[in-house]
């Protein structure tokens, strides 16, 4: 019987600790919205490290909207799964129209999180790149490309939980990987998690005001609101 974790912010407090050895280092940690940044605000208020969001959208198949072709982030770029793409059928039409609509919600995640303010500079920094969990890698992918374009010293993707067999994968591809659990079959990553409700635009901006106006003495808990 595997162990759940209680909701984000446990599920961050786990993660982090195991993230201590980066102390010092320079740090910048950046959230994958919307849920990924619960988990990266715990690690960034452990290591004392200012928190951005990296906005990455998968492209799913429209038929099969969880089953991912894609991911798109900020910047352009786009990733994508040929094998998912070949054995769908999804034509080129579909892809494209699929990858704009996508687009079109980062740009308008970023005008929204950010107000105007720059994105941290991330040359030459430690980046921990944090999601709330990993499954198919798609949206990983696309938010490593994003990074990497940047020249980070180092670059380390962490989450609570991952399927192990993408794990690897990745791993191969990031300079340190670290997670928490890596179950052979991860079936679904709210099965990890004891409460897992999805967060609105308005729990990701107050989530960086905090981490924006100063070290936070107690750690935001999942808000328990509708989606948005």
């Amino acid at each position: 019987m595997f162990r759940r974790f209680k909701d984000r912010g446990d599920a961050g407090q786990q993660l982090a600790r195991m993230l201590t050895h980066l102390h010092g280092q320079n740090v910048i940690v950046l959230g994958l919205p919307r849920g990924g940044l619960a988990v990266a605000y715990e690690v960034a208020h452990h290591l004392g490290a200012p928190l951005d969001v990296l906005n990455v959208r998968k492209i799913g198949v429209p038929w099969h909207p969880e089953l991912a072709m894609g991911a798109v982030a900020a910047g352009g770029v786009r990733v994508l799964n040929d094998e998912i793409i070949l054995a769908t059928g999804v034509t080129q039409n579909v892809l494209d129209e699929e990858t704009a609509l996508q687009r079109s919600e980062i740009d308008r995640r970023e005008e929204l999180y950010r107000g105007g303010r720059p994105a941290l500079a991330l040359a030459g920094r430690v980046v921990v790149l944090v999601d709330d969990g990993i499954a198919s890698g798609a949206t990983v992918r696309a938010a490593i490309a994003v990074v990497r374009a940047q020249h980070p010293a180092r670059l380390v993707l962490a989450a609570p939980v991952a399927q192990a067999s993408v794990a690897a994968e990745l791993a191969q591809e990031v300079d340190e990987l670290v997670c928490v659990r890596k179950p052979a079959d991860l079936y679904a990553i709210s099965v990890w998690y004891d409460t897992f409700p999805q967060l609105t635009d308005r729990d990701v901006r107050t989530i960086l005001g905090r981490a924006q106006v100063e070290p936070p003495t107690t750690a935001p808990t999942d808000v328990r609101s509708a989606p948005g």
